[in-house]
C-alpha cells in the first residue's frame, strides 16, 4: 500500500518566510558552510527547487534573512525613542544592541555565536546601512531646526553610525563598555555642533 502525498499549498510570502526561518536553523544547527539548499529543502519536507523558486543560491537565501534580522533590530531599536526628542536626549536614551538583540532567535545565536565573528561583522554593516537614513533625518530635522550648525549632515551621519564599529567590532572591550564610550563620544560630538 502506498502512503499518498499530500501537497500544502501556502501564500508565496509565508512560504518565502518559512524558508527562511528553516534556513537559520539549520545554520545554526549544522553551520553555514555545512548546510546546503537540499539540507533546508530536507528540513522542511519539500523539493529542493521550491527553494530555489524563491532565492537563487544559499548565498542568496542567507543574505536576505541577515537584511531581514538587522531589519527587525533597527525597527525595535526606532521604536523606543521619540522622535521629538532632541539629539541629546536620543543619545542619552538610544539603547544599545545589548538590549535590542536578545530575542533568541536562530538569527541571533548564529550571528553572536562565538567563531561566526564573520556573521557578526556581516550583520552589523547592514544594520549600519539600515541607521544611516534614520539617523540622516534627524541630522537634517535637527538642522532645520537650527538645533545643530553643520553643513554636511549627510558625512556627519555617516561618521556617527559607521564611525562606530571600531570600537563595536572590538571584542577586547567589553561589551557594556563599548556601548559606553560609543555613547559619551557621540554627545561630546554633537556639542561641538550646536
Amino acid at each position: 500500500m502506498t502512503e499518498a502525498i499530500t501537497r500544502i499549498t501556502k501564500a508565496p510570502e509565508e512560504r518565502r518566510q518559512e524558508i527562511i526561518d528553516t534556513a537559520m536553523k539549520v545554520f545554526y544547527e549544522k553551520g553555514y558552510e555545512k548546510t546546503s539548499i537540499s539540507d533546508i529543502a530536507r528540513e522542511m519536507h519539500v523539493a529542493q527547487g521550491l527553494c530555489y523558486r524563491y532565492f537563487a543560491s544559499k548565498e542568496d537565501l542567507f543574505d536576505t534573512a541577515l537584511d531581514q534580522y538587522a531589519q527587525r533590530q533597527v525597527d525595535h531599536l526606532c521604536s523606543m525613542v521619540s522622535p521629538q526628542m532632541s539629539l541629546t536626549e536620543l543619545i542619552e536614551k538610544m539603547p544599545t544592541f545589548l538590549e535590542v538583540e536578545d530575542d533568541n532567535s536562530y538569527a541571533q545565536k548564529l550571528c553572536h555565536e562565538t567563531g561566526n565573528v564573520k556573521f557578526h561583522n556581516q550583520l552589523s554593516l547592514k544594520i549600519c546601512s539600515k541607521l544611516h537614513p534614520v539617523v540622516l533625518k534627524l541630522l537634517d530635522t535637527a538642522k532645520e531646526k537650527g538645533t545643530i550648525h553643520v553643513q554636511d549632515t549627510e558625512t556627519l551621519a555617516s561618521f556617527c553610525v559607521y564611525g562606530q564599529m571600531g570600537i563595536l567590532l572590538n571584542q577586547e572591550i567589553p561589551a557594556q563598555e563599548r556601548a559606553e564610550r560609543i555613547r559619551k563620544f557621540l554627545l561630546e560630538l554633537m556639542q561641538k555642533f550646536m
